[in-house]
């Protein structure tokens, strides 16, 4: 199952204290392919090295992803800017047009555009969405 990630759920889910570390431990463990672009990647590092301000962490994270064998890169060809009032979001949704993702995961309300788009088709979902897709239970379960 092809995912894409938007930054603030990625970079959020690392941490073992985040309530939605399950969304990185389910990357580790293989259960879902994230698809990812140069430019995706970039904003992935420059935002772990401004909330950890090191860049040794940021290298270290993005190493891990490009090394894991469900990662895919992805080259995009067209900008559909489907993203009108946040137009650096539209980078994740081009991704996911790419690469045929099933979901766009993200908290950011920016992406509720795309349900009243008929095509192309992007589902964008919450990870708690996305985290009863992929058939893991809560803590408290």
């Amino acid at each position: 199952m092809n995912i894409v990630v938007d930054t603030n759920v990625l970079l959020t889910s690392i941490s073992r204290k985040s309530k939605i570390h399950w969304v990185f431990r389910a990357l580790l463990d293989g259960k879902y392919t994230l698809c990812v672009t140069t430019e995706i990647l970039n904003e992935y590092a420059e935002i772990l090295e401004q909330n950890h301000h090191n860049p040794l962490y940021a290298d270290t994270i993005l190493k891990t992803l490009l090394n894991l064998p469900n990662i895919k890169r992805v080259h995009t060809s067209f900008r559909w800017n489907l993203i009108p009032n946040d137009a650096d979001d539209n980078k994740f949704v081009d991704c996911a047009i790419a690469c045929n993702a099933s979901y766009l995961v993200s908290y950011d309300k920016h992406f509720k555009v795309l349900a009243k788009i008929e095509f192309p088709k992007v589902n964008a979902i919450k990870p708690e969405e996305f985290q009863e897709i992929l058939g893991i239970s809560k803590p408290d379960e």
